[in-house]
């Protein structure tokens, strides 16, 4: 079994924009190392929002040298960045975005989710990239719920593999799921029923978050974690297991290959170096961030 490090509870939730409202479950600027290849995870809870003609969500902002990945649970949001992608992502489907050299979004209630009103919930994940593909170009992946293969465990509980690949169904497959990553990540969504238990197979020298968002669960029979907290484990050993106790439960498992090279973050920018942090900066004061303007809303 891998070790649990420790159990950290979300702070404060806190608005970003006008349109979500989420609790910080981890920043690298607590712990680089310690979460690497990911750099931070928002996640917001259940909040019904009443209709308005008011757009609400976040506007025009840029990223460099990292993916965003973003899982829709209630609601929809909409997407625009300056590389011409427009999507709008529903219950189950995630969008995952490659800022790599530059890009500019925005992400936004759907006009016809803001309009009608309705509960939002969604999570916001950043995956760091190597150093020789920050400078990649950018991409954007739409990834619907019908794209992402739902596998059921050894055990009951039911896994919507969203990257990576994920062993210990029912069957005895190994499930491969549809985002393309830069470096191995694993990203699996976690579904319990009450009284569940799932034991995931882990690889021995990987980076393990269980960013516990909704219900308690009981960790390697050991420690309890109840929602919305992060659980870090040790990169050594090979397996874990996760109970879902007093009613179900919903974890995000992060499970991905350290990238062992510096952090250096400012903001919407997260590159290897100071140097490179300026440069980020002058090229997005200078108009030459991104090569071609962000459509507007």
């Amino acid at each position: 079994m891998k070790k649990i490090l420790r159990i950290q509870r979300a702070p404060t939730p806190h608005w970003v924009g006008n349109g979500f409202h989420v609790n910080s479950l981890f920043f690298y600027g607590q712990d680089a190392e310690a979460f690497s290849p990911f750099l931070m995870l928002d996640y917001g809870a259940p909040r019904t929002f009443a209709p308005s003609s008011e757009p609400r969500g976040v506007g025009q902002h840029p990223h460099r040298g990292f993916e965003t990945v973003t899982v829709a649970y209630q609601g929809e949001i909409e997407h625009h960045d300056s590389e011409g992608n427009r999507g709008i992502i529903g219950p189950g489907d995630v969008q995952w975005m490659t800022a790599a050299s530059g890009i500019i979004h925005e992400e936004w209630l759907s006009p016809e989710f803001n309009a009608r009103g309705g509960t939002l919930e969604m999570a916001q994940l950043w995956v760091n990239l190597p150093a020789r593909d920050k400078m990649a170009p950018p991409a954007y992946q739409g990834i619907l719920k019908s794209q992402i293969p739902s596998v059921v465990a050894t055990g009951g509980a039911r896994v919507q593999v969203i990257a990576g690949e994920f062993a210990g169904s029912a069957d005895g497959a190994v499930t491969s799921g549809p985002a393309r990553t830069f470096s191995p990540v694993n990203v699996w969504d976690v579904q319990l029923a009450a009284g569940q238990v799932i034991d995931l197979d882990l690889h021995a020298g990987y980076t393990t978050l269980f960013a516990v968002l909704k219900g308690k669960v009981n960790v390697n029979a050991t420690q309890e974690a109840s929602s919305p907290s992060l659980v870090v484990l040790d990169r050594e050993g090979t397996a874990a297991r996760l109970e879902a106790i007093g009613g179900d439960a919903t974890v995000l498992v992060l499970h991905g290959e350290p990238l062992n090279e510096p952090v250096a973050g400012y903001g919407p920018f997260v590159m290897n170096t100071r140097e490179e942090i300026m440069q980020a900066m002058q090229d997005f004061q200078r108009g030459t961030f991104i090569r071609q303007k962000v459509a507007s809303a």
